[in-house]
């Protein structure tokens, strides 16, 4: 079999074929057109069983990706850290190039047996945009609420407490006389923030109706766990696409970030927080954790539980998000089993 590496880039991609002794036996670039993937795939025919790999297929990767499996060719999704680590451990070096990352790909593909294939985009891929659409929307109303505070701080004696939402700023717009030129000017700018956040929050509301109606298509029963609200739900369904990804539960938690990381060494058996994993994930566990704690149940039950047993607060939590994981995972399997039409 053969493997064909791909560097892709916004403008251009390097593809390098690879024999299964990890010799080169081509390369080609490839300038990011209409026609490109008809391009590779016509350069690749020369080679007999040829499978792709493609580093960040998720991300500049995603259009060669899709159109290879268009093609009904099979394509693995490398990660860009891993491919970095095998081109340096190949090279011995520094040295990099397109091609040497082309390389690199193809490598790892050969020698990574945990690497994920490329599926063709679903629901999943639907609820990932809709929520990021709605998490940039919350940012930019975030700080336009930022920049009116500032504003009101200045016309007000005093300034706005802490907290500011569109009704608390229109209350406190409502009280100020600018009696300068300056002041009229701080004025109408607030006023112009205030319809921008009117603004942004009613594209929040309708993005959250259109999560809410993609998720009712789903079937999912995840927001029947405490603390999983209809952004959270489609957060994870976007996030994780199709959970049988992951053969167990440890593998989930190990990629949602809320697995320990094992750092023993010699006698010494310790472990250590695990700052990697899918941010967006462990974020929703924090959330979730949070939410149980505070109210009576069996997640607070298990808080308080690994208090007794004199960790920290922080610990606890940790301990929490863990278990949440776990419950997320078994959720999701058993939407799967009960032939709910999950992502389909």
């Amino acid at each position: 079999m053969t493997i064909i590496g791909i560097d892709p880039h916004k403008s251009s991609l390097t593809a390098v074929a690879l024999t299964a002794d990890g010799s080169v036996t081509a390369t080609r670039r490839f300038a990011v057109t209409k026609g490109t993937g008809p391009a590779v795939v016509a350069w690749a025919s020369q080679f007999n069983q040829a499978l792709f790999a493609v580093e960040g297929a998720k991300g500049l990767g995603r259009g060669i990706s899709q159109y290879l499996i268009s093609q009904g060719h099979e394509v693995i999704d490398v990660p860009s850290t891993l491919s970095m680590k095998a081109r340096v451990l190949h090279t011995g070096g520094g040295r990099k190039t397109d091609a040497a990352d082309a390389r690199a790909v193809g490598w790892a593909a050969q020698h990574h047996q945990g690497l994920q294939r490329v599926a063709v985009e679903d629901h999943a891929e639907l609820l990932g945009l809709l929520t990021h659409q709605r998490d940039a929307l919350k940012g930019e109303r975030t700080r336009a609420l930022n920049r009116l505070h500032d504003l009101l701080r200045d016309l007000i004696p005093g300034g706005v407490p802490r907290g500011l939402n569109l009704t608390k700023a229109k209350a406190a717009l409502r009280t100020v006389r600018p009696a300068t030129a300056i002041a009229r000017c701080r004025r109408d700018l607030a006023r112009d923030l205030i319809g921008e956040v009117a603004r942004l929050e009613k594209l929040m509301d309708d993005y959250e109706q259109k999560i809410a109606e993609e998720l009712q298509a789903t079937g999912t029963s995840l927001m029947k766990l405490p603390g999983i609200s209809t952004i959270l739900a489609g957060k994870i369904l976007g996030e994780v696409g199709d959970v049988r990804q992951f053969h167990s539960a440890g593998h989930f938690a190990s990629y949602t970030g809320a697995a320990p990381l094992d750092t023993s060494s010699g006698d010494n058996q310790r472990q250590r927080l695990n700052p990697g994993g899918n941010r967006q994930l462990n974020s929703v566990l924090h959330v979730m954790a949070v939410c149980q704690i505070s109210h009576a149940g069996l997640g607070r039950e298990y808080y308080l539980k690994k208090i007794q047993e004199g960790k920290t607060p922080r610990e606890a939590r940790r301990a929490l998000k863990r278990r949440l994981s776990n419950v997320i995972y078994r959720t999701m399997l058993k939407d799967l089993t009960a032939g709910k039409p999950v992502l389909s």
